[in-house]
């Protein structure tokens, strides 16, 4: 009997991130892209900015309000299959993951007091340290996903393996977007006392260095 092969796309389906699928190739580790827009924002206070970013931020569906800073994230792949002697296998497991940052940039930096500057390069800082946090929660699932894919046992038949395929897929999916709901929920506890901690921090390099 000859072996049989085929390409199936990962089915996914999840709403609380921004996942899609889209049937890709690639070498054997996942795929992963990471890219950057801005947004601009003006004020001379920190009140100004907050202002700002409530108004012009990237706005999340989620949540339907906008933010200071977002992370795109565009999860996909294709699963290949080989039905061999009475048993479906998968052969080989390719994942694509898009990330998508979006920052602010403050118009108003060269006319502000340096009072302001420490608390826009405080803010700006905690903001992409976030974001970019949101992105490696994301390549640690893809690596996941993929080591799961190709780590599934053969199962009789290629519709009990795609089933095999969509339940693991799934279950992986559903702990990513946990975690990530878990990260934003501990960043935003802390975020007083963080902020607090890192101008104390910075006003006092800013002090030793004259």
């Amino acid at each position: 009997m000859q072996p049989e092969s085929s390409m199936r796309p990962l089915r996914l389906a999840v709403t609380a991130l921004m996942l899609c699928l889209a049937a890709q190739t690639g070498a054997a580790d996942p795929l992963i892209s990471k890219s950057y827009s801005y947004f601009s924002v003006s004020g001379r206070t920190a009140a100004d900015l907050e202002r700002e970013f409530s108004r012009l931020g990237p706005l999340l569906s989620g949540t339907g309000t906008r933010h200071a800073g977002a992370t795109r994230i565009k999860l996909g792949g294709s699963v290949d299959y080989e039905n061999s002697d009475g048993r479906c296998r998968v052969t080989d497991a390719k994942v694509k993951l898009e990330t998508h940052l979006t920052l602010p940039r403050w118009k108003d930096r060269k006319h502000a007091s340096r009072e302001m500057a420490l608390i826009w390069d405080t803010m700006s800082a905690d903001i992409k340290r976030h974001e970019e946090r949101h992105a490696e929660i994301a390549r640690q699932y893809a690596r996941r996903l993929e080591t799961a894919l190709e780590a599934l046992r053969p199962e009789a038949d290629c519709a009990r393996m795609q089933a095999r395929v969509d339940a693991t897929t799934k279950k992986i999916v559903d702990r990513h977007a946990a975690d990530q709901d878990r990260f934003d929920r501990v960043e935003a506890a802390s975020y007083e006392r963080r902020m607090t901690r890192m101008l104390r921090f910075k006003a006092a390099e800013r002090q030793e260095g004259g």
